[in-house]
C-alpha cells in the first residue's frame, strides 16, 4: 500500500473511533432524552419530535422525515368501524389516482378519494346494516399511473416473467384447510437463492446484506417495541421496532443507494434512548443496551385478517369464518393472557363492489364475527387484484395501539398484486410496517402463481413474519382436499391446520415477550 494512503486510512479510522468516545463520554447505554436531530414518527396530533444527541459524521446529515405516523392508539373498546373504497362509479371503473398513504395527494381530480363509510342503518349487500362510522375516510390508491422504469423517487421493476399468468380458479369449500409454513429469515441462504433464480415482476428491494440489532436493558432482558431509527451520512433512512425478542433486522442496500460505510442507530424507548454504528461489512450483529425497564401491564395483541374477498377465496373465507372464535379462544388462553384487539380489512378489486373494505379494530369478538360472516368471495376477473391498495390502509389507517403491543398481519391471498395502479406501493408499505413494528405472515392460497410467492416471501423477511402457503393431497389440484403438497419452492415444512397454524404463529410471537414488572 502507498505509504501516503495508508496514513490517511490511518487517520480516518482514529477520527471515527474518537467520535465514538466522544459520543460514549456523553451517553454510555442510555441516557435522559436529549435534543438532536434524529427524527422519529409521531402520533398524531404531531408534537415536535424529539431529538438525538448530534454524533460526529464527517459531513452534515440531511435528516429524513418518516413518511408514517407511529402507532398510538389506547384501546379498541368500540364498536366495528368500517369504511369502504367502491371499486366502480355509475357502473365504470374509477381510473383516476387517489392519494397514497403517507399524507400526500397524487391526483387533485373529482373523482379522487371514493372511501365511504357505512353509516348506522345503511344497507349494505355483505356489511352489517348497523355500524358507527369512523373518525377518516380510507385514502386507497385507485389510478393508473404507472412508474417510469428511469424515475429516481421508486426503485426499477425486475424482468417479468415469460411465461403467460394463471387463472383464478373456482374450487369447493372444505372443511378442513391445511398449510405449512417456512421462515426465510432462519434459512436466508435458500431465500437469497429463490430471490436469484425467480425472475418476475416485483419492487425491488436489495436486502442481500443484512444485520441483527439486538435491544437489552442492563439485566440482560430484551426491549420489545423499541422504536429504531437508522440514518446515513447522505440523509438515508429506514426505521423499525424490535420485536418481542428485542431484535430488529436492518437492511442497508433497501434504503441507502449510496452505500454508506457507517450509519447512526438509535434506539428509545419511555423518554430513555441509546445509540451505537453500524459499520458496513462488520460480522457481528448490532448490540445495544438501553435502560428501559420491562412492560408493566398485560401483553396487547393487535391482530389484522387482511383477506382478498374475490370469487375463488371461498373455501379460506369459509375456514376462517368458521374458525375465527376458536382462535379468539385459545389465544386468550395462552400463557401471556393476551388483551386482543381483532382488525379486518378486505379488498377486491377495480370494477368490483368494493375495491377496499375496512374494519378498524375491536375487542368485541361477537361484533367481529359479524363482520366475518357478512363477508363473500365474490368478484375479481384478471388475476392480480388490489392488494397494494388494501396493505396501504391496513398500515396506514387502522388504529394500531402505542407501546407494548405486538402488531401481525396474517395475510390472506390467491393472487399477486396490481402493480400497474398509481397510489401506494406495497414496498414502501412494507417498509412502514416495519417501522410501526408490524409482522406480516403471508397466506399463499391456491392458484398463487410464482409472482405471488415472490412478493409474499418479500414482504413476510422484510418485516420479520414467516410464509405460510396451503397444502394439498395434489399440489397442482386444489380439489383434491387437505395433505401435505404445494408448488411452492419450500422445504423442510411441517403441516397443520390453518387455524392451528394461526394460534401456533401468534402463541410463538407472544412466548418471546418478556415478564410483565
Amino acid at each position: 500500500m502507498n505509504p501516503r494512503h495508508f496514513f490517511l486510512c490511518q487517520r480516518s479510522l482514529a477520527a471515527l473511533l474518537c467520535g465514538q468516545l466522544l459520543l460514549a463520554g456523553c451517553s454510555t447505554g442510555a441516557t435522559e432524552f436529549a435534543p438532536g436531530p434524529t427524527r422519529w414518527p409521531t402520533p398524531a396530533p404531531q408534537p415536535e419530535p424529539p431529538r438525538f444527541p448530534t454524533p460526529p459524521w464527517p459531513a452534515p446529515i440531511a435528516r429524513t422525515v418518516p413518511n408514517f405516523e407511529a402507532p398510538s392508539a389506547t384501546h379498541c373498546a368500540r364498536a366495528v368501524q368500517t369504511t369502504e373504497t367502491p371499486g366502480h362509479l355509475a357502473g365504470q371503473r374509477d381510473d383516476t389516482d387517489a392519494a397514497g398513504g403517507h399524507g400526500a395527494a397524487r391526483s387533485s381530480s373529482a373523482h379522487e378519494e371514493r372511501a365511504r363509510r357505512i353509516a348506522p342503518g345503511e344497507p349494505s349487500a355483505e356489511a352489517p346494516a348497523a355500524m358507527p362510522a369512523p373518525a377518516s375516510p380510507s385514502l386507497a390508491g385507485a389510478g393508473k399511473e404507472a412508474l417510469s422504469a428511469d424515475s429516481d423517487a421508486a426503485p426499477r421493476f425486475a424482468p417479468p416473467a415469460p411465461s403467460p399468468q394463471p387463472t383464478q380458479r373456482q374450487h369447493p369449500v372444505q372443511e378442513i384447510v391445511t398449510a405449512g409454513m417456512v421462515d426465510d429469515n432462519a434459512d436466508f441462504g435458500a431465500y437469497l437463492q429463490f430471490r436469484q433464480r425467480t425472475q418476475v415482476t416485483h419492487r425491488p428491494r436489495d436486502v442481500s446484506e443484512r444485520y441483527l440489532l439486538q435491544v437489552r436493558n442492563a439485566r440482560g432482558v430484551p426491549v420489545a417495541d423499541a422504536e429504531v431509527a437508522v440514518q446515513a451520512p447522505s440523509g438515508a433512512a429506514m426505521w423499525a421496532r424490535t420485536d418481542a425478542s428485542g431484535q430488529a433486522w436492518l437492511h442497508p442496500n433497501a434504503f441507502d443507494p449510496s452505500g454508506s460505510a457507517v450509519y447512526e442507530v438509535a434506539v428509545r424507548k419511555n423518554g430513555r434512548q441509546g445509540t451505537a454504528f453500524l459499520r458496513r461489512g462488520q460480522k457481528s450483529g448490532v448490540d445495544l443496551v438501553l435502560d428501559a425497564a420491562p412492560p408493566g401491564q398485560r401483553a396487547r395483541l393487535d391482530l389484522v385478517f387482511l383477506i382478498d374477498a374475490t370469487g375463488s377465496m371461498g373455501d379460506e373465507i369459509g375456514k376462517l369464518r368458521a374458525s375465527v372464535r376458536s382462535i379468539a379462544a385459545e389465544v386468550a388462553r395462552l400463557p401471556s393472557r393476551p388483551d386482543t384487539c381483532f382488525g379486518l380489512v378486505a379488498y377486491r378489486d377495480r370494477g368490483d363492489e368494493f375495491l377496499v373494505r375496512r374494519h378498524d379494530f375491536t375487542n368485541d369478538l361477537g361484533a367481529f364475527q359479524s363482520v366475518l360472516d357478512a363477508l363473500q368471495a365474490h368478484g375479481g376477473g384478471d388475476y392480480p387484484e388490489a392488494m397494494t391498495e388494501a396493505l396501504n390502509e391496513t398500515v396506514h389507517r387502522l388504529s394500531w395501539r402505542g407501546n407494548d403491543t405486538t402488531r401481525m398481519v396474517v395475510l390472506l391471498a390467491d393472487a399477486p398484486p396490481h402493480l400497474d395502479y398509481g397510489g401506494p406501493q406495497y414496498d414502501e408499505d412494507m417498509m412502514a410496517a416495519l417501522g410501526k413494528g408490524i409482522k406480516l405472515f403471508s397466506v399463499g392460497a391456491s392458484g398463487l402463481d410464482k409472482q405471488g410467492e415472490y412478493i409474499h416471501r418479500q414482504m413476510a423477511q422484510y418485516t420479520g413474519g414467516r410464509f405460510v402457503f396451503l397444502t394439498y393431497r395434489d399440489a397442482h389440484r386444489p380439489g383434491s382436499g387437505p395433505g401435505r403438497e404445494t408448488v411452492h419452492e419450500v422445504s423442510n415444512y411441517s403441516v397443520q391446520t390453518l387455524d392451528r397454524l394461526i394460534v401456533r404463529l401468534v402463541s410463538e410471537e407472544l412466548a418471546r415477550l418478556p415478564k410483565a414488572g
